[in-house]
């Protein structure tokens, strides 16, 4: 009997307890993450009792009680997700993949400044590829790509990528061009976009510079970091332009589809902005050392 009126008592002191210090947690300024990232609220269903983990208070209903973050856990009602800092912490409990999953979640849960695709794919091909012709214009055998695209999800930073599992060269090149085409939030994100559009537009190079100065500070930090790094590495792969006959414009048109999509436009807009996502990556390229 007393087993069964203390055990409903002691739930709630946990539970009011963990409540607390989350909200202290939660209300921290002071010990900002360097990379900030809101949190992916859903409607959720909670089975048992369950308290509001920023306000403390109970969550009433049967379902649909409150929202809960799938990439942290975090439980609050709907009304206190408006109010909840942009502190999300990514569990690799809930995030179980790393195609297809947002880029600051997937660094943030991993605890890294880039995406490890990003990372293991660019020194593999640096260490021996980065004089193939062609690189990156060549496609891999699509099957083997997915098999990278799988490594990957599975074993994450395990993933093994090496010459003795994957001899050519371009199924790595198109394991790379296929973690950014999946992206959710393209790295180039749709907020940014029109500027770089405007940018590219601009006839003057010192204006131009300057434009696409301004609109790569509206990126995210992991996207600008991720994309920083990417552009370093294209600069050594048309260094080496003589063996893989690879220069910034050719680059330009495989990586500007692959980087940057139009947000809601039109197809005949989308078909139009093709040029100019071309000549933004060629511009990035060129001028790496100078932008980041």
């Amino acid at each position: 009997m007393w087993a069964t009126f203390w055990q409903p008592l002691k739930l709630f002191a946990y539970s009011q307890l963990t409540s607390l210090v989350r909200r202290a947690t939660l209300k921290d300024n002071d010990h900002a993450t360097k990379y900030e990232k809101v949190h992916n609220f859903k409607v959720h269903t909670f089975r048992g009792p369950h308290w509001c983990e920023y306000c403390a208070n109970f969550m009433w209903g049967l379902i649909a009680q409150g929202v809960k973050c799938a990439d942290c856990g975090l439980n609050v009602h709907k009304q206190c997700s408006k109010m909840v800092p942009n502190d999300c912490k990514p569990d690799l409990k809930h995030v179980k993949k790393v195609y297809s999953c947002d880029l600051t979640t997937l660094v943030k849960a991993h605890h890294s400044k880039r995406p490890m695709v990003v990372d293991m794919c660019i020194q593999e091909i640096e260490s021996r590829g980065v004089q193939s012709e062609g690189l990156y214009r060549i496609s891999g055998f699509s099957d083997l790509i997915e098999d990278v695209k799988l490594a990957f999800d599975r074993d994450g930073e395990k993933a093994d990528i090496s010459v003795n599992v994957y001899e050519d060269i371009n199924i790595i090149t198109g394991a790379l061009k296929l973690y950014f085409r999946d992206l959710p939030i393209p790295l180039i994100t749709y907020e940014a976009y029109p500027r770089f559009m405007e940018a590219a537009k601009i006839t003057d190079p010192d204006k131009r510079l300057e434009a696409h100065h301004e609109a790569l500070k509206l990126l995210p930090p992991a996207h600008c970091e991720s994309l920083c790094y990417l552009m370093a590495h294209l600069k050594r792969v048309i260094q080496n332009e003589k063996d893989n006959l690879m220069n910034a414009e050719n680059l330009g048109i495989v990586f500007g589809p692959t980087l940057m999509r139009a947000p809601d436009l039109d197809a005949m807009t989308a078909l139009n902005d093709i040029r100019y996502q071309r000549q933004v990556v060629e511009t990035l390229i060129k001028n790496e050392d100078i932008l980041f």
